[in-house]
C-alpha cells in the first residue's frame, strides 16, 4: 500500500483544524490572489502585455525589484551578523537593541517614511552631512534603498535569532579543537546551521520589499523612469479608475514575486539537503 496523503496525530480536531487553516488560507491569499486573476483574464493577455509593455512600467518594475533584491541581500548579511551579536554577546545598551530591531513592525510605514525623509532630505540630520561631500539620498533611488532596509531587516534578524540559540558553544570549541580555524568553522559549521533560517528571513525580507509602499513614497521622490515604484503606479491607476491596468501591472508583481520566491525555496531545498549528507 502507498504512503497516506495525510499522517494523522495522536492529537484530536484534524478536521477542525484542518477547515480552520483552509478557510483562513482562502479568506487571506486564495481569494485575492483569484480576484486579481480573474480581473485579468476578463482583461485578456493582448490588453495586460500591452500594459506592462511600456517604458513607464518595466522602468518602475526593474526599480522595485531590483532595488528589493539587493535590500533584502543587504539584510540578510548584516541580519544574520546582528542576530549572532545580539545573542552571543552581552554589552551596554544590548536589550535597547535588540527591541529596537522591531521598530519598522509596530511603526506605521507612513511615519517611518517620513521619518526617514525628514533624516536624509538635504536640510536632515544625515542628509545634511551626505550633502556636504556630494551625496544626495532623498529623492533618488539611495533613499528608496535605506528605506526598504529599514522594513526589511528585523524579518532576517528574528528569524535568525532563535537559530543562533540552540546552536551551543560547544559545537565551535569541539571544531576548534579537531583544529579547524575560526573561518573554516564558520564556513563549514556555523553557516550551513543557519542557511535555511537565513534564507527564510531573506525571503520574507524581500517579499515586504516587493510590495513596500508608504515607507518609500515619501523618500522615493517619485520621478517616472527614475524612482517611481511600481506599487506607486498600481495606485495611479486605482485613483483613475483603471482597474484594469491596475490589475495588469499587480499580475506582473506577481509572476516575478513568484519566480525569485521560487528559486529561493529551491535553494532552501538544496541547503537542507546538503546539510543532511554533511
Amino acid at each position: 500500500m502507498g504512503r497516506p496523503l495525510i499522517h494523522r496525530s495522536p492529537m484530536p480536531g484534524l478536521g477542525l483544524s484542518m477547515g480552520i487553516t483552509l478557510t483562513m488560507l482562502s479568506l487571506v491569499v486564495l481569494l485575492p490572489i483569484g480576484a486579481l486573476l480573474l480581473k485579468g483574464a476578463n482583461y485578456g493577455l493582448e490588453g495586460i502585455w500591452e500594459t506592462v509593455n511600456r517604458e513607464r512600467v518595466w522602468a518602475a518594475l526593474f526599480l522595485s525589484f531590483r532595488l528589493s533584491l539587493l535590500a533584502a541581500l543587504f539584510n540578510l548579511v548584516f541580519g544574520v551578523l546582528l542576530a549572532w551579536v545580539l545573542v552571543r554577546y552581552r554589552f551596554a545598551g544590548r536589550r535597547i537593541l535588540d527591541a529596537a530591531i522591531d521598530l519598522p513592525f509596530a511603526l506605521p510605514t507612513a511615519v517611518a517614511g517620513i521619518a526617514l525623509t525628514a533624516l536624509y532630505a538635504p536640510n536632515g540630520t544625515f542628509g545634511h552631512i551626505a550633502a556636504s561631500i556630494g551625496w544626495k539620498i532623498a529623492y533618488t533611488q539611495w533613499g528608496i534603498f535605506i528605506a526598504l532596509v529599514f522594513v526589511g531587516l528585523p524579518f532576517v534578524a528574528r528569524t535568525v535569532q532563535p537559530v543562533v540559540e540552540e546552536i551551543e558553544r560547544e559545537v565551535e570549541e569541539a571544531s576548534a579543537t579537531l583544529g579547524a580555524s575560526r573561518l573554516h568553522t564558520l564556513r563549514h559549521v556555523i553557516l550551513p546551521m543557519l542557511a535555511p533560517a537565513a534564507l527564510t528571513g531573506f525571503a520574507l525580507a524581500l517579499a515586504r520589499a516587493v510590495g513596500e509602499y508608504g515607507s518609500v513614497i515619501f523618500i522615493a521622490g517619485n520621478i517616472p523612469l527614475v524612482t517611481e515604484i511600481a506599487p506607486l503606479l498600481i495606485i495611479i491607476q486605482l485613483e483613475e479608475f483603471n482597474y484594469d491596468a491596475a490589475a495588469a501591472i499587480g499580475i506582473a508583481m506577481l509572476l516575478i514575486s513568484f519566480a525569485m520566491l521560487l528559486a529561493i525555496n529551491l535553494i532552501q531545498i538544496w541547503s537542507r539537503r546538503r546539510i543532511g549528507h554533511v
